[in-house]
């Protein structure tokens, strides 16, 4: 058995996923695009882990995005001879990889390639250069027409009924949905709750941090963000004085941030959203924009017989998030920590690694019938 990945250049919600698939399959080697030492978590960095000559270009570490092009032909030249099974986890070209005939090739896919897709536009950004902008259509599109190539893929599975409706825009597939896991035991319900609100999140331009900033400093509210990126200056020069930014934390101090915030600020479509799956572990409830895989985990206030979790709003615009925490601030007595927490249990790691188990297995077994016949 293989596993493959796009990239492991730190512990992400695909790095989590990814770590179960290490503990289920535990003799697997890992091969992936490009591996920065030290970035995962041991159980992956134990793991016997092949690169390829993405690793060896100029500054690969710190810019590996911009050999995107030629990211379809890497994954491509992997060696997968002598293996029956394959596991690729792809958001970007895992899927892609080629498999010897007669193997079983099965994606856990987080998305179709963003870059290429629904959020093109967004990547390249009226910030860019002349030159990207120029080469960015011809190249989305021919990214586009090798990505719909997923023929050596025997089963898909979506991390949400997002993504499963997304694949079948994209590549004409279906898929079977697995919502990605949350380690509930990270995170406890604290003593007392301050006085600010949070973002947790990689500081790129579709995760619209902007909106957050700009609610908070409208409505006079504290704001800490958790995360870095190439937004970072851009939204440093939008902060006012109530706006934190806190880099990266590590796992223990961002569940503290969770546990004593007032609640989560999530203004952008998100695939499938762990961040606030996060923060009802720790009893905190998110203020979300009411769209994408969001939807599929959380409870909005007003729902029929069912404790919130959320506050939706339904356009992403800077007056209605502030909106939205109006009205979080209202309600806020009626969001129960003890409920939140039981929300995000229904989500748990060994409840992920049960349901991954059985599929795999199953599939595994269709396979072996249908080659036998």
């Amino acid at each position: 058995m293989a596993l493959v990945h796009d990239w492991l250049t730190g512990m992400r919600g695909g790095e989590r996923c990814l770590e179960v698939f290490c503990e289920l399959f535990p003799d697997a080697p890992v091969f992936t695009l490009l591996h920065v030492p030290g970035s995962v978590s041991p159980v992956i960095e134990r793991r016997r882990v092949v690169t390829s000559f993405v690793q060896r270009l100029p500054a690969a570490v710190s810019q590996y995005r911009r050999y995107l092009p030629l990211f379809p032909a890497a994954v491509r030249r992997f060696d997968l001879s002598g293996y029956d099974l394959v596991l690729s986890l792809s958001h970007c070209v895992a899927k892609g990889v080629r498999t010897p005939p007669g193997a079983l090739h099965l994606c856990y896919c987080f998305t179709p390639m963003r870059y290429v897709w629904d959020l093109a536009d967004d990547y390249v950004g009226a910030r860019a250069g002349l030159a990207t902008r120029l080469l960015a259509p011809p190249v989305a599109a021919a990214l586009r027409r090798w990505d719909r190539r997923t023929e050596s893929v025997h089963g898909f599975v979506a991390i949400s009924r997002h993504i499963a409706e997304r694949i079948r825009r994209a590549w004409g597939r279906e898929a079977d949905v697995i919502h990605p896991p949350v380690d509930v035991e990270r995170f406890r319900i604290a003593d007392r709750v301050d006085d600010y609100y949070l973002v947790v999140s990689a500081l790129v331009p579709y995760k619209r941090i902007d909106l957050a900033i700009g609610a908070a400093r409208r409505l006079g509210r504290r704001l800490r963000i958790v995360g870095t990126g190439p937004e970072e200056r851009r939204l440093k020069a939008l902060a006012g004085p109530g706006v934190e930014f806190l880099g990266w934390r590590d796992d223990r101090e961002v569940a503290e941030l969770y546990a004593r915030c007032r609640a989560v600020l999530f203004p952008a479509v998100e695939d499938f959203g762990i961040v606030p799956l996060e923060a009802a572990a720790a009893g905190r409830p998110t203020i979300a924009l009411g769209c994408g895989g969001v939807l599929e985990t959380m409870i909005g206030l007003g729902a029929d017989h069912a404790a919130p979790t959320a506050v939706f709003f339904g356009e992403p615009t800077v007056e209605a998030l502030a909106d939205a925490i109006h009205a979080f601030e209202t309600a806020e007595d009626r969001f129960d920590p003890k409920a939140l927490r039981a929300r995000a249990a229904e989500f748990d790691r060994p409840i992920f690694k049960r349901r991954l188990f059985e599929y795999v297995h199953a599939r595994w077994r269709e396979f072996g019938g249908r080659q036998a016949c």
